[in-house]
């Protein structure tokens, strides 16, 4: 938090131009680390009986647009239904089968489409965290989620206070580049932590949860730079195996356990993330994810 802060400062007081980019841009890595050590306390992994830990989160919570209500509801439900067929859209990235998207009317596939579309994870901010983690809860269920309100309203404040005492360029530099850099990066880890190559999606008689954590889980490799500012979610099986493991100990797990060393790989070598982001639907016959191509 003391470096997301030195961080910010420093998109305003530097005397160099490039000096504030890259604070800006540190800025928004530190926030993509804090947003996974807030889903670890969210997990009850790290700090489970501090009061202190979970007041704080749920401030970061609000200020990353992820408020505590929508997240711990969406994203418990993702870990007990990852890779089903059915069930697993909430808390992720939809999947259709290959027949039900042939099936599907124009408007359904267009919808289906945007929602896995590249552009639409490199925007992650809007699209991701200011409407599917705000917006849409909100409109849905105002009272469960009023949290998410407080975000919104805390954003645009912050957006419009910036802009009134330091210019657009604090806007720009303090808020959105941070939030812009945070919302794609997180969003992609996301959608390509279960959407690779290799990953398996089952229906409900052969679904279980080891199985779901091993198969339709990736290991991400993202070299150790990337890994710190990642906070390790790439150990993403060992994650789905056991959420009360703290970040900082998901490695020790994997150099513990053997059989958690042949885990179904990605990386964010460009190839890669091109492979992960042209699968589209799951293809029943072949069981593997096919691209439009295919289709």
């Amino acid at each position: 938090m003391l470096l997301l802060l030195a961080a910010i400062a420093g998109t305003h007081w530097n005397f160099s131009t490039m000096g504030q980019i890259a604070c800006s841009v540190l800025a928004g890595l530190l926030t993509l680390r804090l947003f996974v050590i807030y889903h670890d306390q969210q997990h009850q992994a790290i700090l489970p009986k501090s009061g202190l830990a979970e007041a704080l989160m749920r401030v970061f919570g609000i200020l990353a647009l992820s408020p505590s209500s929508i997240w711990t509801s969406s994203h418990n439900h993702h870990h007990n239904h990852n890779s089903k067929l059915r069930g697993s859209n909430i808390g992720s990235f939809p999947i259709m089968t290959k027949d039900q998207f042939l099936r599907s009317s124009r408007a359904v596939r267009g919808q289906y489409l945007f929602m896995r579309h590249p552009l639409t994870i490199l925007f992650g901010y809007i699209f991701v965290f200011l409407a599917g983690m705000c917006v849409f809860p909100l409109l849905r269920k105002p009272r469960q989620h009023y949290d998410c309100l407080i975000a919104l309203l805390v954003h645009v404040a912050i957006g419009i206070a910036l802009t009134l005492l330091f210019g657009w360029q604090a806007l720009l530099l303090t808020e959105l580049i941070p939030a812009f850099i945070a919302g794609a990066i997180g969003s992609y880890l996301f959608y390509a932590q279960h959407n690779f190559p290799e990953v398996m999606f089952n229906d409900a008689a052969g679904w279980t949860y080891h199985k779901a954590a091993m198969e339709s889980s990736s290991f991400m490799r993202t070299g150790r730079i990337m890994g710190w500012f990642t906070a390790n979610i790439g150990y993403h099986h060992i994650h789905h195996l056991n959420a009360r493991i703290p970040f900082y100990r998901l490695p020790e797990v994997l150099r513990s356990i053997p059989e958690l060393q042949t885990p179904k790989t990605t990386s964010l070598n460009p190839i890669e993330i091109v492979r992960c982001l042209r699968l589209k639907v799951w293809d029943v016959e072949s069981q593997r994810m096919i691209t439009l191509g295919e289709i």
